[in-house]
């Protein structure tokens, strides 16, 4: 029996996507980001943000002019109607199906949805289902 804690926030301090049309993905995140609870956090005509992760054009003077590879984010959903809300509000603002809302099998109680963004990184919801909760963290037991 394995055990795994998930911190927020501790492993990463921000990404950027740097991509072809800031319009499309603007689009895109708000929609998805509305559905999640995380608003906007500031924007230029070359960027925007949300939380740590911030999108840029290629001209924007962070990029080097350079558009970023084929990435996979997973943001955190409260429960499973918000991973199926988010599925429904990232199709409707342009992004792709890439595996519908449902159980994965990568532990109990992982529920997830998977959309390609306009430049074909792969954005998933999850929601972990039923567990521990412990200060800033989540506790998980894997059996196998």
């Amino acid at each position: 029996m394995e055990t795994m804690e998930l911190h927020r926030g501790r492993l990463i301090d921000h990404i950027q996507l740097v991509v072809a049309d800031l319009a499309a993905s603007r689009r895109f995140y708000e929609a998805v980001f509305d559905v999640l609870g995380v608003p906007i956090g500031g924007e230029a005509d070359d960027y925007f943000w949300a939380d740590e992760l911030f999108v840029s054009s290629a001209d924007s003077e962070a990029a080097q002019g350079k558009l970023t590879g084929r990435h996979h984010l997973a943001f955190q959903a409260k429960d499973n109607t918000m991973v199926e809300a988010f599925h429904c509000a990232g199709l409707a603002a342009g992004g792709t199906d890439n595996g519908p809302p449902g159980e994965r099998p990568y532990h109990p109680g992982y529920y997830a949805a998977f959309l390609l963004d306009p430049d074909g990184n792969n954005i998933e919801a999850v929601f972990h289902g039923p567990h521990e909760r412990s200060g800033g963290s989540v506790k998980i037991t894997f059996e196998g």
